[in-house]
């Protein structure tokens, strides 16, 4: 079941061209029922039935509700509110430019504030 988020993730980070970093090891691997993005071991990024979630500083997370290109991530219905996720629309997953910038914001986040990177 999650073999397919696996594949659409890494197919996904690939076609954003993420640059490579010596100091930065990028991993897709199964997630409950979808697939995550690792950086340095730390998941930045999920894509599950949930939708495409990244891990983002708080005024980011706001601001891409506020403006409705995100809602607060939740698994499944009746799970809690994953803090410090947004689940993004699909018109920013369909924007190229504005998906590779929020991710490597993720990835930059997550090295700031987990000692990841």
């Amino acid at each position: 079941m999650a073999q397919p988020y696996l594949d659409m993730l890494s197919k996904m980070i690939t076609n954003l061209g993420i640059p490579a970093s010596k100091d930065v090891s990028l991993e897709c691997k199964h997630f409950f029922s979808g697939a995550a993005l690792y950086a340095n071991g730390k998941i930045c990024a999920s894509l599950t039935p949930a939708g495409f979630g990244l891990k983002l500083p708080t005024e980011v997370r706001n601001r891409l509700i506020d403006d409705g290109d995100g809602k607060e991530l939740r698994y499944f219905e009746t799970a809690p509110i994953k803090k410090e996720y947004v689940a993004l629309s699909q018109s920013v997953v369909d924007d190229p430019e504005r998906l590779e910038q929020l991710v490597n914001l993720s990835i930059r986040y997550i090295a700031e504030h987990e000692g990841a990177v």
